[in-house]
């Protein structure tokens, strides 16, 4: 089932249609990020993305070492 997120961004609102399993997930995510129920300014956009990023990257790279990991075993 599909669920409806909106974010405000420089005055203009947008609507995300998500799974209803990853709307929660994101929403409490995007709790962290934005103001959920006011606007946000492309500054805050970009800081998120940046932070989301390094998080990826630092997941990326323990997942690397795990697979290095389980192959020298």
């Amino acid at each position: 089932m599909k669920t409806k997120i909106a974010l405000t961004l420089n005055a203009k609102r947008y609507d995300i249609d998500v799974e209803e399993d990853f709307a929660r997930f994101l929403t409490a995510q995007m709790k962290q990020d934005f103001e959920l129920y006011g606007n946000n300014d492309l500054k805050l956009l970009l800081q998120a993305y940046v932070r989301k990023s390094f998080a990826l990257y630092e997941q990326e790279k323990q997942i690397g070492e795990l697979i290095d990991r389980i192959q020298n075993l």
